[in-house]
């Protein structure tokens, strides 16, 4: 699969490359006073520097739950997800929707959180309980 590329705002780069880089483990690349990249589970996001520009517009409702919009994040193997949710519990990070599994004996079954970086950009952390469900109706 070919890495997936994703640009978004951020108001202070060092908490950017702290929470990226320290919580999630993302390592560094390229890198300038203005934006910084990370190699986010192989695929490249940019933190570029935007203040006042990050955060969520709306919520959406989804399996009884309001769902940041935008938002962004992963699909990983379930031991990588619980090992994730682990390792953000233990960094003390809140959750705006704590781990759980939602669409339970569904197709779609996906354990899944979310959290905000510290500019306030909404991420999800999934793993589906049937990975080759991830695209199902």
């Amino acid at each position: 699969m070919p890495p997936f590329h994703l640009a978004f705002p951020v108001d202070d780069l060092a908490a950017a490359r702290a929470f990226y880089g320290g919580v999630l483990g993302c390592a560094e690349g390229r890198s300038s006073d203005e934006w910084v990249d990370f190699d986010f589970f192989g695929h490249q996001i940019v933190a570029q520097l935007a203040p006042a520009r990050s955060g969520d517009a709306a919520s959406n409702h989804v399996d009884g739950h309001g769902v940041p919009v935008p938002h962004f994040g992963l699909v990983l193997e379930m031991a990588e997800w619980r090992a994730m949710a682990d390792r953000l519990k233990a960094a003390g990070i809140r959750f705006l929707m704590e781990p759980t599994v939602r669409f339970a004996g569904q197709s779609g079954e996906q354990a899944t959180m979310f959290f905000r970086d510290p500019a306030g950009n909404a991420l999800e952390i999934k793993a589906m309980a049937h990975p080759d469900k991830l695209f199902a109706r």
